[in-house]
């Protein structure tokens, strides 16, 4: 951003990004991925180098005055002292490191934090709803970076920068003892992805204590992932009504 420029704004996005972003995190809770914590966020339209998020708050409580504007050192622009998420060095690290990413979930979804800590056992595409999960779901160690003796947030640019490196190219990184948190080119991507990235964990824990598995291959995640991609305002149509008539 030059500095000639007034910081971008809230109201300066495409106001439709906006709502979008506000149902998102409705839809997000109402889909059982997020609670009273957890959080998503969505590059500025207008400036790639900022991003939009909800002040420190219960996303399914968000509306458009809850939004705020970010810039990738995760600093809250135009003079706004509201209290922003702790966490927020999640979105700003993310999208530094990964320019192609429009949006990001962090969530403690419960069926995902097993695979976290039993490292044994990879978080991959169970069906093709999960393609995009492929052949293995990286996982955050925040004990790589700071040592024993964290509270588990990633409260700063260093654990964020550690975060996006885990990341790297893949959808979806497993945080150790916290969470997950979730990539997607599109708004809707993110979200579609962090719905299924519960389920695909809530069904392979159930295949496993059956027997042995037989998981997508590589190939088949990335055919699978490309056609659900085809069809993602399907699931968003239907879980924003849902969300809608639930009155978040």
């Amino acid at each position: 951003m030059a500095n000639s420029l007034p910081a971008p704004s809230v109201a300066d996005a495409d106001p439709a990004l906006v709502a979008d972003l506000v149902i998102a995190n409705q839809i997000l809770f109402n889909q059982g991925v997020v609670d009273g914590f957890g959080h998503v966020s969505v590059r500025h339209d207008k400036d790639p180098d900022c991003f939009l998020l909800a002040r420190s708050m219960a996303p399914g409580l968000v509306g458009v005055g809850d939004l705020m504007a970010f810039d990738l050192s995760s600093k809250a622009l135009g003079g706004d002292a509201r209290a922003a998420y702790v966490e927020r060095f999640i979105h700003g690290e993310i999208y530094r490191a990964r320019p192609d990413i429009i949006a990001v979930v962090h969530s403690h979804s419960p069926s995902v934090i097993p695979f976290g800590v039993v490292s044994s056992i990879k978080l991959q595409a169970i069906y093709h709803m999960g393609g995009f999960l492929r052949t293995g779901t990286p996982i955050f160690e925040i004990r790589d970076v700071v040592g024993s003796a964290s509270d588990m947030l990633i409260r700063d640019a260093k654990l964020g920068q550690g975060l996006a490196k885990s990341l790297g190219s893949s959808a979806v990184v497993l945080m150790r003892g916290h969470g997950s948190t979730t990539v997607g080119v599109t708004l809707r991507q993110a979200v579609f992805r962090a719905v299924y990235t519960e389920i695909n964990a809530r069904l392979q824990a159930e295949a496993l204590r059956l027997g042995p598995v037989t998981y997508l291959t590589d190939e088949e995640g990335v055919g699978a992932a490309a056609n659900n991609d085809r069809h993602v305002d399907r699931a968003w149509d239907l879980w924003r009504m849902a969300a809608e008539k639930a009155g978040n």
